[in-house]
Formats: C-alpha cells, sequence, structure tokens
C-alpha cells in the first residue's frame, strides 16, 4: 500500500474540518487546534494565536491521557483535538494516529495552516516561534 492510499484511509476515519469550521469549533472550551509544524514553518510564516504547539514526534505522548508526559490539556477521550500542519497531509495521519489510541473526536484541518491563512484568519507573528508544550516533562521524552 503506498502513501496515497494510506492517507485516503486515514482521511476516510475523519470528520475534516475546513479553517473556517475549525476556526469556530476552536471557541469551545473541550477543543483545542494543535499545530505539529516544526519551528522553522512556524517562525516564517507565524502561528495561530491559543493554538497548541506539538512536533509531530511527540504528538501521541502529549494527548493520551493515559501517558505521564501528556499536557495538562489531555485529560480524557472526549477532548476534541483539531491537528494542524503545513498543507494538511501529515495533520491527517495525525489526527488518524490520534483515533487509534481512542482520542476519537481528533480530526485535522483540510489545507492546513496555508488554507488557514487563506481564509484570513488569526495569525500572530511573535518575535520567537512557540516552543512545544511538554506538559511538565523535558523535551526529550
Amino acid at each position: 500500500m503506498g502513501i496515497e492510499e494510506t492517507l485516503n484511509r486515514a482521511r476516510s476515519g475523519l470528520a475534516r474540518l475546513d479553517p473556517v469550521a475549525a476556526y469556530a469549533a476552536s471557541q469551545d472550551e473541550a477543543t483545542f487546534i494543535v499545530d505539529t509544524r516544526p519551528e522553522f514553518q512556524r517562525r516564517e510564516a507565524g502561528e495561530i494565536a491559543g493554538a497548541i504547539v506539538i512536533e509531530r514526534n511527540h504528538l501521541e505522548w502529549r494527548l493520551d491521557p493515559s501517558s505521564a508526559a501528556r499536557i495538562p490539556q489531555a485529560v480524557d477521550a472526549n477532548i476534541r483535538w483539531i491537528v494542524l500542519c503545513e498543507g494538511g497531509y501529515s495533520s491527517s495521519l495525525a489526527a488518524d494516529s490520534l483515533r487509534q489510541l481512542g482520542l476519537h473526536r481528533s480530526t485535522d484541518v483540510i489545507g492546513g495552516f496555508n488554507a488557514w491563512r487563506a481564509a484570513g484568519l488569526p495569525i500572530v507573528h511573535p518575535e520567537s516561534a512557540s516552543q512545544p508544550r511538554f506538559g511538565g516533562v523535558s523535551p526529550s521524552s
């Protein structure tokens, strides 16, 4: 099976959101946008205000409520995680992985950050990119 088939299979189980719907959904206190883009992309293009930054290689450990390395917001499986990457490809695979962990409300943003920016949704340009959230554990965990 190739990557396109893998991606299509992952997306078939997601209720993907366009950027405007993702922004609206993020106003709910049990919903969080998770930005998985690497620091260089966030530094160059900006960030989504209020998004939780977790680079892709730590995602499952930070969002699994049973993980010792979870972030404080990862309290149970009913949290809605809306994953965002640069173009909406790796975020689909990431959201599918979260669903496999039992985080059944996880989804992603169609078109990723590029579509978010094109929709004119809020972006901030901090002096330095936000650091990933580690939930009180060391980044090397």
